[in-house]
C-alpha cells in the first residue's frame, strides 16, 4: 500500500512538472534537506533555450514590483502541513448539504482546497479590506522594521540619507496590503474553471495595484472590465469629492472560453407595430466596425429610393446574399415609418429562447447600496445593526448573473464577512430556478479584540453583534455571527418562497482549518531515544477523530467536501464509504480480515486504512490477496 502525503501541494513542484513537459532536457536533480534528491531547474540550460527573450540583470523592462512581492509569490507556493477539520454540530443538514463554510485563514484554506477543486470554481466573489490604513487581520509573517522596509524598497541614497520624506508612511501603506492579496489570488485562479471569472470589491485606495496585480496574475488579456457601482446615495462633506462608489474589477480565467452573462431584457423596449406574427421586436444597427472583408454596398430604400451606405469606417455586418434574405423574412426595416436608413428587427420571444441578456453597463445604480445591505441584515436580527457596510444581496445577484452561474457550478467567496454571498446565492437559485453550491471561507476574528481598535461608529456594531452571541451562547467571533445571519437568511427565504424553496439546499457543512492530524515524527537519529520512538508508533494525533481523518483524506484523493457520506459497521469497526464508492475508509485498531473483505467487496476507486488498523500479521499478510481477489483495480492507501 501507498503512504499518503497528508499536505498540501507544493507549487513549486508543480511549477517544475509543466517546465519539465516543455523543456525536459532542463531538469536536474539536487540533494532536499531530507537527505534525499528532488527535482530542480538546470537554468543555465533554461538560458540558452531561451537565450534570445531573456531579461536579467539590469536591463529595463516593464514591470510591477514592490518590497517583499519575493515572499508574496513564495507563499503562494510553498506547501503547508493543515487540514479541515469537520463540525457537524455546528452545521446546517451536513449530511445532505453541498453549501461549504470553512474558517480559517484563507490562504492556508485555498491552498488545502486546491488538488480537489482544481478548475472547478465557475465564478470566485471576493470584498478584500480596502486598505483605509487600519490595521491588517492578514499579516503572513511580513511584518518588518522600518529600516529593513526602507532596506528592502532601496529609498536610501549612497550616504544613507532618505531620498524622500514620508517614505516609511506611504510605502508601507501599499506594500502590506499587496503582500496579502497576491498570494491569495495566485492560489485562487487555479480553482477557476476555463470559463471561470473572479469579481473583486475594492475602493479608490488600492483599485491602481489590484489591477496590475490581476494583470500579472490573470494576464492582462483576460481583464473583462471594471463595474462602478454606486455604493450610497447621501453626500458626504468628508472630502473634496463624495466618494459614492466602489469597483468590481471583473477577471477571467480564459476570455477566449468566457461564459459571461448581463441585464435582463428589457421588455418596454420591444413593440409591435407593424403587427409581425413573429411578436415584439426592436431595430438595432447593422453596421460594424471594419475588420477584413468588403460589405460596402448600397442598400436601397424601396419606399424613398435612397441607397444608403455604412457610416464612414464601418461596413455592413452582413453581405448581399444574407441581407436579400433577411429583406425577405422581413426582419429589415428602414426605421420605424420606413423612411430612414436599414435596421434589422430583433425579436423579444427570439431572445428569450435563446437566453439572451442584454449587455450590462460599466455603471451600476440599480443594484443596492450599503445601506440595503444593512436594512436586510436588521430584519434578520430584531433591527440590530450587527456589520459595518455590508454589500446587499441584490449586488451579489448581479454579479453571479454576469457570471453566468448555472446549474451544479461552484461559487467560492474567501472574504466572506457578514455572509452576503450565501444569502445572495439562495436568492439567485430561486430567481434563475437552478441548483449550484458555494464554499465560503473567513477568518474567526474576535470580535473582543477588534472591539478595543474600533472606532466609534463600529464599537456599536461590535457591540450589538457580541450582544447577540451571548443571548445565543456563542463565541464571540465574526464567524459565528455570520454563520447564525445564513442560518437565519436560509430559514426566511425558504419561509417566504414555500413552493419555490421546496428543495432549496439551505444548508452548510462547517469546517474549520487546524494543523495536520499527523504527529511531527521528523527527528533526525541523535534526537530522538529509543523509548521516545515507542510514542510514534501510532502517528496520529491524540485529539483527532476518524471523521477529521477522513476529510483530510477526501482532500488528498480529491473527493470534494460535500461528498455524500455513509456509515456502516462490519465487526464493530466503523467503514466510511465516500461519494457511493469513490473512497471507502476504515480508520479504527485492529481491524480483521472480515472488515478488509468487505472493503474489497465495495470495490472502491480507493481504500483507506491506518498503517496501525491491521489486527496482527496474518490480516497484513492476507491483505493484498484479499484485494486482488475482490477488488483488483482499487488503490489501496495507508496513513
Amino acid at each position: 500500500m501507498d503512504k499518503l502525503k497528508m499536505q498540501t501541494a507544493d507549487g513549486v513542484q508543480d511549477n517544475i512538472s509543466r517546465i519539465a513537459e516543455l523543456f525536459p532536457e532542463c531538469i536536474t536533480e539536487v540533494n532536499n534537506q531530507m537527505g534525499g534528491v528532488k527535482r530542480s531547474i538546470d537554468f543555465d540550460k533554461l538560458r540558452q533555450l531561451l537565450s534570445s527573450d531573456i531579461v536579467e540583470g539590469n536591463e529595463e523592462r516593464y514591470q510591477f514590483t514592490w518590497p517583499d512581492k519575493r515572499k508574496a509569490i513564495l507563499a503562494a507556493n510553498a506547501p503547508i502541513n493543515a487540514t479541515l477539520r469537520p463540525c457537524p454540530e455546528e452545521s446546517v443538514d451536513f449530511d445532505t448539504t453541498q453549501n461549504l463554510y470553512i474558517e480559517g485563514d484563507n490562504l492556508d484554506v485555498l491552498k488545502c482546497l486546491k488538488e480537489t477543486y482544481l478548475h472547478k470554481v465557475k465564478m470566485i466573489y471576493i470584498d478584500p479590506p480596502y486598505n483605509t490604513g487600519n490595521d491588517f487581520v492578514y499579516e503572513d509573517d511580513f511584518a518588518e522594521s522600518a529600516s529593513e522596509y526602507l532596506a528592502n524598497s532601496g529609498q536610501f541614497d549612497e550616504q544613507g540619507n532618505r531620498l524622500v520624506t514620508n517614505t516609511e508612511s506611504n510605502g508601507r501603506f501599499h506594500t502590506d496590503w499587496l503582500n496579502m492579496i497576491y498570494p491569495r489570488l495566485k492560489v485562487a485562479r487555479d480553482l477557476l474553471t476555463e470559463d471561470g471569472v473572479i469579481f473583486i470589491s475594492i475602493d479608490d485606495n488600492e483599485v491602481e495595484n489590484l489591477k496590475k496585480v490581476c494583470n500579472e496574475i490573470f494576464g492582462e488579456q483576460n481583464f473583462v472590465g471594471n463595474i462602478i457601482w454606486q455604493s450610497r446615495t447621501s453626500i458626504s462633506n468628508d472630502d473634496e469629492i463624495s466618494t459614492n462608489h466602489n469597483h468590481t474589477i471583473i477577471f477571467s480565467k480564459n476570455r477566449e472560453k468566457l461564459s459571461f452573462g448581463g441585464d435582463d431584457i428589457d421588455e418596454s423596449d420591444y413593440s409591435n407595430p407593424d403587427n409581425d406574427p413573429r411578436g415584439p421586436w426592436k431595430l438595432v444597427p447593422i453596421d460594424a466596425n471594419h475588420v477584413g472583408g468588403d460589405t460596402n454596398y448600397p442598400i436601397r430604400n424601396p419606399k424613398t429610393g435612397v441607397d444608403y451606405y455604412p457610416p464612414n469606417g464601418r461596413i455592413w455586418c452582413y453581405n448581399k446574399s444574407t441581407l436579400d434574405s433577411l429583406m425577405k423574412d422581413n426582419r429589415i426595416k428602414f426605421g420605424l415609418t420606413d423612411d430612414s436608413s436599414p435596421k434589422r428587427k430583433l425579436f423579444l420571444n427570439e431572445r428569450k429562447a435563446k437566453g439572451d441578456f442584454k449587455t450590462p453597463s460599466s455603471i451600476l445604480v440599480d443594484a443596492g447600496t450599503t445601506k440595503t445591505g444593512t436594512t436586510e441584515i436588521m430584519a434578520l436580527f430584531d433591527n440590530q445593526k450587527v456589520f459595518d457596510y455590508p454589500k446587499p444581496t441584490s449586488l451579489l445577484t448581479r454579479l453571479m448573473q454576469y457570471g453566468y452561474v448555472n446549474n451544479n457550478d461552484i461559487v467560492l467567496d474567501f472574504f466572506s464577512g457578514s455572509g452576503t454571498t450565501a444569502h445572495a446565492f439562495w436568492k439567485y437559485e430561486i430567481i434563475k430556478e437552478i441548483s449550484a453550491k458555494f464554499i465560503l471561507v473567513q477568518l474567526p476574528e474576535d470580535l473582543d479584540k477588534s472591539l478595543l481598535s474600533a472606532s466609534t461608529d463600529a464599537k456599536k456594531n461590535i457591540r450589538n453583534a457580541i450582544d447577540l452571541l451571548d443571548k445565543i451562547g456563542k463565541p464571540h467571533l465574526l464567524t459565528e455571527i455570520a454563520k447564525e445571519r445564513i442560518r437565519r437568511a436560509g430559514a426566511k427565504i425558504k419561509a417566504e418562497n414555500p413552493e419555490k424553496a421546496q428543495h432549496l439546499d439551505t444548508g452548510f457543512r462547517v469546517l474549520k482549518l487546524d494543523s495536520s492530524n499527523m504527529k511531527d515524527v521528523f527527528y533526525s537519529p541523535k534526537e530522538t531515544s529509543q523509548l521516545e520512538l515507542f510514542k510514534y508508533v501510532d502517528n496520529v494525533k491524540d485529539d483527532r477523530t476518524s471523521e477529521d481523518l477522513l476529510f483530510q483524506v477526501m482532500l488528498e484523493l480529491g473527493a470534494t467536501l460535500d461528498s455524500k457520506i455513509e456509515e456502516s459497521e462490519v465487526d464493530g469497526k466503523t467503514i466510511f464509504n465516500v461519494g457511493d464508492g469513490y473512497l471507502v475508509a476504515c480508520f479504527d485498531q485492529k481491524v480483521t480480515d472480515e472488515v478488509v473483505t468487505s472493503i474489497a467487496k465495495m470495490q472502491p476507486t480507493y481504500a483507506v486504512l491506518r498503517d496501525t488498523s491491521l489486527a496482527d500479521d496474518a490480516t497484513a499478510t492476507n491483505f493484498e490477496q484479499i484485494f486482488k481477489t475482490y477488488a483488483p483495480n482499487t488503490t489501496t492507501k495507508i496513513l
